[in-house]
């Protein structure tokens, strides 16, 4: 190749790698527990669709998040019945589903027997020392543990958090401390900033010996904007990470001018590493009754289509901010279609992205692949002039026209719209 073609090449090349390198997609946690309860998941004719390949398929999606906790079956029951059931084997077998689709893998550890966020953070029920050193040693232990027994069943996560929402420390009481570094001192009880960290750094260790090729993921929560910079100058250099991951919900943290501001402060103060929002969600029907929710829906009405327009300006958004290279929605699968008299949860997750009564996706899932430049109509480029367009014999990639019948391999082509692997494809 001359030194005038590669240059060109190069040129066209690297807009693409850009490109692969976002990723788009949805925590599915919960999905197998959904399917065992006969839930049905529809496409927009109503017809039943396996949901992990129309995601990918249909909705564009690249990349799917999956939560473990250590032992849920020591959970409260509440927190059991709410979606709180993601051992190492439920987790080993979605993750397993989801590699095997060609997704891009997102692991999200608790380092708990149930929920951790902003205002819980409980040490699992089996490690028992309030000794720090030795509760980093079981972070540590724990995340080898469940890395390699993934590794050898053939899983191996492209991004991994040790932590969830952790602006407030983890392994609670011994690591809970304020993002602004300040010890946390409550009933005789004191975690501090230090323990905090070294928790982290155990986990981190544990991630980079065992799956060294992963992006590390350091995730907190945007309750308050102020803790988020805060958090991340505190913690500085003190561990090895590569991704700031937020969780931002409208109803509970504002609308997107907080955002923005963050992730300007975050993108000049840490230009060194990418930003992902890694949870996100908004309400189609009924908010999530958080303190910010009047005023959102201000902007964006819970309907299909504010929750298609707050999608929108989300994406907007973020593509203002070069560094942010991730959009995940949390628990885009939560559906009770069929499922009434065994139900999977005892409520509706209002943020899902079906609708819970007719099992149908809402247009908000099919907005998301924007974030990855890709066109929520599924007309896919590039277009072939001249009308000349192979098709296999390979029914799964054979040419169809939008009558549903399957065109002739290597034929001269009409000029029209044509059906190839799910997508529409133009002919001019």
């Amino acid at each position: 190749m001359n030194k005038f073609l590669k240059t060109i090449f190069v040129l066209t090349l690297c807009p693409l790698l850009a490109h692969a390198q976002k990723v788009v997609g949805g925590d599915i946690s919960l999905l197998p527990t959904y399917e065992e309860h006969g839930v049905h998941y529809l496409d927009q004719s109503g017809a039943q669709v396996a949901p992990l390949p129309y995601f990918g398929q249909q909705a564009g999606w690249n990349a799917m998040r999956v939560r473990i906790f250590v032992d849920p079956s020591k959970a409260p029951a509440d927190d059991q019945s709410e979606g709180v059931r993601q051992d190492l084997d439920y987790a080993t077998a979605l993750c397993q589903r989801i590699k095997e689709a060609g997704y891009q893998l997102m692991l999200d550890f608790h380092y708990s027997d149930t929920w951790t966020d902003p205002g819980q953070h409980s040490t699992p029920s089996a490690w028992t020392s309030s000794d720090p050193t030795i509760l980093a040693d079981s972070v540590y232990q724990y995340t080898v543990r469940c890395l390699n027994h993934m590794k050898a069943h053939g899983v191996v996560p492209d991004y991994i958090q040790p932590g969830n929402e952790i602006t407030y420390g983890m392994l609670w009481p011994t690591g809970h401390c304020y993002p602004s570094g300040a010890d946390y001192t409550a009933s005789g009880a004191t975690g501090t900033f230090a323990n905090f960290v070294s928790y982290l750094k155990a986990g981190i260790r544990g991630c980079r010996e065992v799956c060294p090729e992963a992006k590390i993921v350091v995730h907190t929560e945007m309750s308050k904007a102020w803790n988020v910079t805060t958090f991340y100058n505190t913690l500085g250099s003190q561990v090895d990470y590569d991704i700031i991951g937020l969780s931002y919900y409208p109803d509970y943290h504002g609308t997107l001018p907080t955002l923005a501001s963050t992730l300007s402060t975050l993108e000049s103060q840490h230009s060194d590493k990418e930003i992902m929002v890694v949870e996100t969600g908004y309400g189609a029907q009924w908010s999530l009754n958080g303190s910010y929710s009047s005023t959102v829906q201000a902007t964006w009405p819970c309907t299909e289509a504010g929750q298609k327009q707050f999608v929108d300006d989300l994406i907007t958004e973020l593509n203002k901010h070069p560094k942010v290279t991730g959009l995940f929605w949390w628990m885009p699968e939560d559906n009770e279609f069929w499922a009434d008299k065994n139900p999977a949860r005892p409520t509706w997750w209002n943020a899902s992205l079906y609708t819970q009564n007719t099992g149908m996706p809402l247009a908000a899932m099919f907005e998301l692949q924007k974030f990855i430049g890709k066109d929520p109509t599924g007309i896919a480029l590039p277009t072939v002039p001249g009308g000349s367009l192979a098709a296999s014999d390979d029914s799964s990639s054979a040419l169809y026209n939008l009558q549903g019948q399957r065109q002739a391999p290597s034929a001269a082509l009409p000029r029209g719209i044509y059906i190839k692997n799910g997508k529409k494809v133009v002919v001019r």
